[in-house]
């Protein structure tokens, strides 16, 4: 058997409280963004009252189920809410006790979240459950946080999981003679001229196209989290890249969202220089170089 797990994780959202309290309670709005990336909901229904029901059926990448069942058992408009569930396993019994507690501050406009959950497992198969926790609430609250600010229908989002440490897979990122090696699509190549990660730093490089074209690449680094959290901001063409890295059992659960001004500026990306293929491609390079070292 596992041993219980408690976590803590912290956000804010660029949304005012009582609008992301709804989105934690409203069926409707917790099928937008309820799991890890690549997770969809089946089903979702929720009775946001003490005592009131919630059942949530994520749906995996692989066409897997994970139904969750639970009972609300503290709500506090729009502060706190308190569910106590059963996340049910394969067998259709109950595999894990979760408590999750949510409490929402107002921060001049937008909101802090605060999430903790504590998980009992009830079976040896509950480990995986367990190891996914902490990635799952991350993942899922940036989810939240796309929703809520419209940028999911702006965006272009890349998942992986790669089988290497998130401390590496973080230096990968942000470690000039790292990055040289791997990024940029196949066929491209790079030469870095300046690479300051700091929030306000620069990054300057040329991309060498496989025709010998280049492309001069501008960015700024907004967010610098080691070994969580990156982001940052170009203007040619304008985007906002993010980037997240969570632990999930010694391995990389890494999510990039490239974060486009409008729904058209995303799709002329897309149709111009094949954005999503390019990206995937991008990632297939970083993964190779990892397993190399």
């Amino acid at each position: 058997m596992t041993q219980d797990r408690e976590l803590t994780i912290t956000r804010i959202v660029d949304a005012p409280r009582e609008m992301v309290f709804e989105a934690f309670t409203d069926a409707k709005h917790l099928s937008r963004w309820w799991g890890p990336e690549g997770f969809t909901v089946a089903d979702c229904e929720s009775d946001p009252r003490p005592g009131g029901s919630i059942r949530i059926v994520m749906r995996g990448p692989d066409g897997v189920d994970y139904p969750m069942t639970g009972v609300y058992r503290e709500v506090v408009m729009p502060e706190r809410v308190v569910i106590e569930a059963n996340a049910i396993g394969p067998d259709g019994q109950p595999a894990l006790d979760v408590t999750n507690s949510a409490t929402f501050v107002d921060r001049d406009g937008k909101t802090e979240v605060t999430v903790h959950a504590k998980a009992v497992p009830l079976v040896p198969a509950a480990t995986q459950m367990i190891g996914g926790m902490a990635a799952g609430w991350s993942q899922s609250l940036q989810r939240l946080d796309d929703v809520l600010t419209g940028a999911e229908d702006r965006q272009i989002v890349f998942s992986r999981l790669i089988q290497s440490p998130r401390e590496l897979v973080f230096k990968a990122f942000t470690e000039k003679e790292h990055v040289a090696q791997w990024f940029g699509p196949s066929g491209f190549s790079i030469t870095i001229s300046e690479m300051d990660v700091r929030p306000g730093g620069v990054w300057r490089f040329i991309m060498h196209g496989p025709d010998g074209v280049d492309y001069p690449n501008d960015y700024v680094y907004e967010e610098v989290f080691a070994p969580e959290r990156l982001a940052y901001r170009t203007v040619d063409p304008p985007f906002r890249a993010i980037v997240t890295f969570d632990d999930f059992m010694g391995m990389t659960s890494l999510a990039m969202r490239i974060v486009f001004e409008t729904t058209q500026s995303r799709d002329d990306m897309e149709a111009e220089v094949g954005a999503t293929e390019g990206g995937n491609q991008t990632l297939d390079n970083l993964e190779s170089y990892l397993a190399s070292l």
